[in-house]
């Protein structure tokens, strides 16, 4: 029986999480759970869970020292997941990991650390995991491209203007349910920029043969390119739960009570390229990106506050990129090789991105 441990255990992953637990309950335990705020929902799953709960700023690295986990599931929001990604990793315990930030702002710092203990990172995001399992028997050296697949958001089609988007237009995703952060950087394809990036770090490939594919239907999660030509791609209906329980199950699989796909019913899949102008978080990460460093760790933390002021009504819908991009343009290009340049550059860019938000 694998025993789990749930950080971020009332968002959406962790309750998705908690949701194939549930299903397999002579196969997982969970190990403990953690949130940051929500302590009486921490409680009560504790007691449905009979295991332990933490609560509050560093609950989910406390949890991680005080519990006795064969998997960490990293589903917290933000630069919160570095540190317990961290003590996971000092500890030799496996990671399943849903927190982007954690590879954006720094990714090379965790893989390297990873590679170092000998510490498998497990992707929970869909198109991470996809290519993760297209991987399984290949040698990695042989992937020579990866495609993320996109559903495009809730502004995929219409005007090109989108400053009266309000948070509740934003928030309505048409194909997947998640929490609001990440639905606000699907709406504005920030997230699919970030995956770009933590694609890179997860499975080596540079940062130029990382395509992006428009893929309304979100059931092709992404693809694998290989070098003799051949691409694989996994498929899958749009439900969290499934890359949940291959990260939770790897290398093997179990059975699941979810319906498999009927392709003959969806008729036809479709792709096509994204549009830059209309999505311009997808060039300004790729632009970051190539700057590594402390440009990086800022467009995460601006990116953060920039959605914050939005759901809050202090900024348009456009404004969360322009905030993000002038945070970044104004960021000179460091390394972040520590734990500490990280966050120092983290609270810099968070500063700079309150002022903008205001």
């Amino acid at each position: 029986m694998k025993r789990i441990l749930v950080l971020g255990a009332t968002g959406s992953i962790g309750t998705a999480a908690l949701d194939v637990i549930r299903s397999h309950p002579d196969d997982f335990r969970v190990a403990g759970v953690a949130v940051r705020s929500r302590a009486g929902e921490a409680e009560r799953l504790g007691s449905e869970f009979s295991a332990p709960w933490f609560a509050g700023e560093d609950a989910a690295a406390r949890a991680v020292r005080e519990t006795d986990a064969d998997l960490v599931l990293v589903a917290t929001v933000g630069l919160s997941g570095l540190a317990p990604t961290l003590e996971a990793i000092a500890r030799g315990i496996p990671v399943a990991l849903a927190t982007k930030e954690v590879l954006v702002a720094a990714g090379g710092l965790v893989t390297s650390r990873a590679r170092e203990k000998g510490v498998p990172i497990i992707p929970v995001d869909s198109e991470h995991s996809a290519i993760f399992q297209c991987l399984q028997g290949e040698r990695a050296s042989s992937l020579s491209r990866i495609t993320l697949t996109a559903s495009g958001g809730p502004f995929l089609e219409g005007p090109p203007d989108l400053s009266a988007v309000t948070p509740e237009m934003a928030l309505r995703h048409p194909t997947w349910r998640m929490g609001p952060k990440v639905s606000i950087d699907s709406a504005t394809m920030m997230n699919k920029g970030f995956e770009i990036v933590e694609a890179h770090w997860l499975f080596g490939v540079p940062l130029d043969a990382i395509d992006v594919a428009i893929h309304p239907e979100s059931v092709v999660h992404s693809l694998a390119t290989f070098a003799d030509g051949s691409t694989l791609a996994q498929l899958a209906p749009p439900d969290m739960r499934v890359p949940i329980q291959y990260a939770f199950t790897w290398p093997d699989r179990l059975p699941a009570a979810r319906a498999a796909l009927d392709l003959p019913a969806l008729g036809s899949l479709t792709f096509r390229a994204p549009d830059e102008s209309r999505f311009p978080a997808l060039r300004l990460v790729r632009e970051a990106a190539a700057a590594g460093g402390t440009r990086l760790v800022a467009l995460a933390a601006a990116d953060e506050v920039a959605v914050a002021g939005f759901l809050a009504g202090k900024i348009a819908f456009p404004d969360i990129v322009r905030v993000v991009a002038d945070v970044v343009e104004r960021t000179s290009v460091a390394e972040c090789d520590s734990v500490e340049a990280v966050l120092a550059a983290d609270a810099a860019a968070r500063d700079a991105a309150q002022l903008l938000v205001k």
